[in-house]
């Protein structure tokens, strides 16, 4: 009984801190869930990332959902992103299972670290005018490559996927603040579906649940960090983001090596 009331605690603390990722900043929830079940409930590294993957597809979906009602969710022109990133997160998830749990737990900590402090010194200040202004044919081609690049993290490291397409949404494709969560967690559904299913085609089923318990308490915390992210200005939700990001990444990293 008392392993359970553990499991249940650690899957809460994981998919509250997820799902605030998720909601606000456009997260990975293997950023999160990932750490802790490795590092609390000695899950394997490849099956705790799984978890976090599918963990993300309906926290993500209620996340964008929520962004779309406040016209925040860009799918036409996201499409090129999202159908490069599909792909190439199959090739990125075959590739994690030969890499080291340890490196698998801590690979994305120090970069989120880096992104969040460029969201808090540099708040991305697009408008939605200056996005328009950019050919067709240019986003394309950035699309595309932005994709092959966040597709491989996302299947690779699982908790490095949300960060980087919110990092290529802002600085690479010249996206409004709140546009980019929104259509980050848009993407993010259906790349956490693959890389989740790919991970358990490859290593088997999880821990069931884990699984479980991660997927509604992730859920849970993503709907209502959302609700309130679309309430925020575009100033505070970069503040919130990287903060986000960089309290995130401290605890992850303090958990597994201090």
């Amino acid at each position: 009984m008392g392993d359970i009331l553990i499991k249940i605690l650690v899957c809460f603390l994981a998919g509250a801190g997820a799902g605030i990722g998720t909601g606000f900043a456009g997260m990975s929830a293997a950023a999160v869930i990932g750490p802790m079940l490795i590092t609390f409930l000695g899950v394997p590294a490849y099956d705790a990332v799984g978890i976090g993957l599918i963990s993300d597809v309906l926290a993500s979906l209620v996340s964008a959902y929520t962004y779309k009602k406040s016209g925040n969710l860009d799918i036409k022109n996201s499409l090129p992103l999202l159908v490069s990133v599909l792909i190439v997160t199959t090739v990125g998830s075959f590739a994690a299972s030969f890499l080291p749990e340890q490196a698998m737990s801590g690979t994305m900590q120090i970069a989120l670290i880096i992104i969040g402090l460029r969201f808090l010194l540099k708040p991305v200040n697009k408008t939605r005018e200056q996005l328009e202004a950019v050919s067709p044919k240019s986003r394309l081609i950035k699309a595309i490559v932005g994709g092959i690049f966040v597709g491989f993290i996302c299947g690779f490291a699982g908790a490095g996927g949300g960060m980087m397409l919110l990092l290529v949404l802002t600085s690479f494709l010249g996206y409004p603040m709140h546009l980019a969560v929104g259509t980050s967690v848009f993407i993010m559904a259906f790349t956490a579906l693959t890389g989740g299913i790919s991970h358990f085609m490859i290593g088997g089923l999880p821990d069931i649940l884990c699984l479980v318990l991660c997927v509604v308490f992730t859920l849970l915390w993503a709907r209502i960090a959302a609700k309130i992210a679309n309430k925020s200005n575009a100033k505070t939700l970069n503040r919130v983001v990287g903060v986000v990001m960089i309290v995130t990444s401290i605890v992850i990293l303090a958990v597994n090596y201090l």
